[in-house]
């Protein structure tokens, strides 16, 4: 998905002046973002934020639905660069049809995760089908590192099995690893992204990676992480240094989540619009080449709307500060 604010934020993140205490939940707050047009359908973004930019090497969340395509048009992004990150589509109803300049044509199905690297360069569309009624899903990104950054495009599909874990959760692990099940698909820096759902009135305690960061993105309402309540949309952040992860559901309804981690990144990244880089003069560089529409890009076959090469925003006249985080305490236990 693209970030197709008119006037992407280019400003220094400026942290809170203390991180939050060892076994804190940080609870970040959605902000509604429109994706474009007069019935523009409208995403809810918890990362990045002056709060707080990265999860691990997560850098992008947006949360939508479940939306009446009768209503919001439905999701008609085109063709639109993207570099230094992975896209991770993830849909819990509807379907999004996916076109690359790798070549690849895909849909996205709910529980079936599409996964793209664009680092040197990467362009795709994202069309919501005829047959969709009511879309509902996750659009997230993960930074590359450094020495990754400028990877080839690549392309990969995983239906992972969803799996019944004690305690009344179903768990669906797309990327990285949690409870035994393992994800295939291949990720530049340590990921866990896993879509949970917990039985109603149900309280579980998992065991998870103590050297990562993790987020939990509330789909639904009811849910409470390590004793504290998330209203529908929001991101809980947790810190280092947890070995286990206590989730509640406290409504008489099933409750959703997609829990996010990853060792923290320590690198500093830039970025802006739909680029992510290091610097402000490499966000120019390929912000020129798109808008010159280089090589780099490529282009993408296939897609049936008016605008065949989305325009980028103009970047401001102050140079683009990199984004980072507030420092991070260590739980000890």
């Amino acid at each position: 998905m693209s970030n197709v604010e008119t006037r992407p934020q280019e400003e220094t993140l400026c942290p809170p002046e203390t991180a939050p205490e060892p076994g804190e939940v940080e609870v970040l707050e959605p902000r509604d973002v429109p994706l474009g047009g007069p019935r523009a359908m409208t995403v809810r973004r918890t990362l990045p934020q002056r709060q707080r930019s990265l999860i691990g090497a997560w850098c992008f969340t947006d949360h939508y639905g479940p939306n009446d395509v009768s209503t919001t048009g439905g999701m008609d992004v085109p063709p639109h660069p993207h570099t230094g990150l992975q896209t991770v589509s993830w849909l819990f109803t509807g379907e999004v049809e996916h076109r690359d300049s790798l070549g690849s044509h895909a849909m996205v199905r709910p529980g079936e995760l599409n996964l793209m690297t664009g680092g040197h360069g990467i362009a795709h569309s994202e069309v919501s089908t005829p047959e969709t009624t009511t879309l509902h899903g996750v659009q997230l990104w993960v930074a590359l590192p450094d020495e990754h950054r400028n990877a080839p495009k690549a392309f990969q599909h995983h239906v992972p099995t969803p799996v019944e874990l004690s305690g009344g959760v179903t768990a669906s692990v797309f990327l990285g690893s949690l409870a035994g099940q393992a994800s295939p698909v291949q990720t530049f820096t340590p990921v866990l992204g896993a879509e949970l759902t917990l039985t109603p009135g149900t309280t579980v305690t998992l065991d998870v990676d103590a050297t990562f960061e993790h987020g939990v993105l509330a789909d639904t309402e009811g849910l409470s992480v390590a004793g504290t309540g998330l209203a529908r949309g929001s991101l809980a952040y947790l810190a280092t240094g947890r070995s286990t992860l206590a989730l509640t559901n406290d409504s008489g309804e099933p409750a959703r989540a997609i829990l996010l981690g990853g060792p923290p990144f320590e690198e500093e990244i830039v970025m802006w619009w739909n680029f992510v880089g290091r610097s402000h003069d490499e966000i120019v560089a390929a912000r020129d080449a798109w808008m010159a529409r280089d090589d780099r890009f490529g282009e993408v076959q296939g897609y049936a709307g008016a605008v065949q090469h989305l325009p980028a925003p103009v970047i401001p006249g102050v140079r683009i500060k990199p984004r980072t985080n507030p420092s991070r305490p260590h739980r000890d236990s």
